[in-house]
């Protein structure tokens, strides 16, 4: 007999755990690229740049794919919507593993982002069916789940990449999201749609929503600023940690991820604490965080020390920013979840794509400094946006 899920009712442990688990090992088809860049760009013969240009379209895939997909979830059954994608994914996956030039990657990752907004379905679900004492812990429990898959996804596709090669890892995550297809299936009740009318009306609803909550767009636009910084160096990391005095392998710039298990594990804990704490001050302890993970990036930019210790405070103070304003937008509206997760995560990842953007065209130029001083700008911007409103 399958299980209904009812608007606060709580949810079973079994669904929210599945929710956090899948929630990873789809997420992780965004980044498997980070390690590999470098691998992907000697096989191919092209650019640094153009190397770089196959995160950025991934990350605008996945803004692309929160703003026409996720709304879905509010208009139809949210179960079809996530195996369609998984199917879609399945394809995109295969065609990277398969390509014979740097335009066919280009193409099946911006599919691949584009299909992979699977967690931002599971964020809402979170929510909207957890009892209102348990939502911010069930929701932290959830992106817990993501930033481990984003976590493991580098360090995977590091050690994949230098032992086997880097078209292997894409067979590997693709036979991954088959299997999550069938645990969803198996798994996830059926949700009723809460929106009636036709997909024009659904998606013009979203500027309704952006006009009627300001908080929506400071909560939006300075989380999307941070996560710009923090992409910033995750998409030029592996070109600088493949220079002198370094030299480094894929498989040790994925290793650089598990850093980043500090801020899975502080992601639950903000989930926790944010109507203790505040909203606003999250984002003022996770504005200082990331400025000062930069610093460290510019002090001991050839020591391994001030590298590792820089990638766990950019982390910790990226889950400050993100979780606090995400798990705030859904008391906003409840009844529009989806289309508020939406609107905070289209926002997100254009933020994010943005600062992979800025610093690959910085690193041409100027070098590492020159991603130091995008990060830095990028931050500073959020951290205004945070001074000047009252949450």
């Amino acid at each position: 007999m399958k299980q209904t899920l009812k608007e606060n009712g709580g949810l079973p442990a079994s669904i929210l755990w599945t929710l956090a688990i899948v929630a990873g090992i789809s997420v992780a088809n965004i980044y498997y690229n980070q390690p590999l860049l470098n691998m992907i760009r000697h096989d191919l013969g092209v650019s640094e740049f153009k190397t770089n240009l196959i995160a950025m379209v991934t990350q605008i895939g996945y803004a692309l794919g929160l703003l026409f997909i996720i709304p879905l979830g509010d208009l139809y059954q949210r179960k079809t919507i996530i195996v369609t994608n998984f199917s879609v994914l399945i394809v995109s996956l295969c065609a990277i593993a398969l390509a014979p030039n740097i335009h066919i990657i280009l193409i099946a990752s911006f599919l691949t982002g584009a299909c992979s907004v699977i967690p931002q379905i599971f964020v809402p679900i979170a929510s909207q069916f957890s009892k209102p004492e348990n939502k911010g812990r069930n929701v932290g429990i959830v992106i817990s789940g993501l930033l481990t898959g984003i976590l493991a996804s580098r360090v995977i596709s590091g050690f994949i990449g230098e032992m086997f090669g880097w078209r292997e890892m894409y067979y590997i995550a693709s036979a991954l999201m088959l299997i999550c297809g069938i645990v969803i299936i198996k798994v996830l009740p059926d949700i009723r749609p809460t929106f009636k009318g036709k997909y024009s009306e659904l998606m013009k609803s979203l500027f309704l929503l952006l006009k009627e909550y300001p908080l929506l767009r400071i909560y939006s636009v300075r989380a999307a600023l941070a996560f710009g910084s923090l992409l910033a160096m995750w998409s030029c990391l592996a070109f600088k940690m493949g220079q002198a005095p370094f030299y480094a392998g894929s498989n040790i710039i994925g290793m650089l991820g598990l850093c980043g298990v500090a801020g899975a594990i502080s992601a639950s804990m903000v989930g926790k604490y944010v109507r203790k704490v505040g909203v606003r001050r999250f984002n003022f302890i996770g504005c200082g965080l990331i400025l000062l993970a930069w610093l460290l990036f510019f002090v001991g930019e050839n020591t391994y020390f001030g590298i590792i210790a820089g990638v766990i405070i950019i982390d910790i103070g990226m889950q400050c920013i993100q979780l606090s304003n995400q798990a705030s937008i859904f008391e906003l509206c409840p009844g529009a979840s989806n289309r508020v997760n939406t609107i905070f995560m289209t926002t997100y990842f254009i933020g994010g794509s943005m600062g992979t953007f800025l610093a690959g065209s910085s690193w041409q130029v100027f070098g590492w400094h020159g991603v130091i001083a995008t990060g830095v700008l990028l931050t500073s911007c959020s951290l205004l946006i945070t001074f000047f409103s009252r949450k």
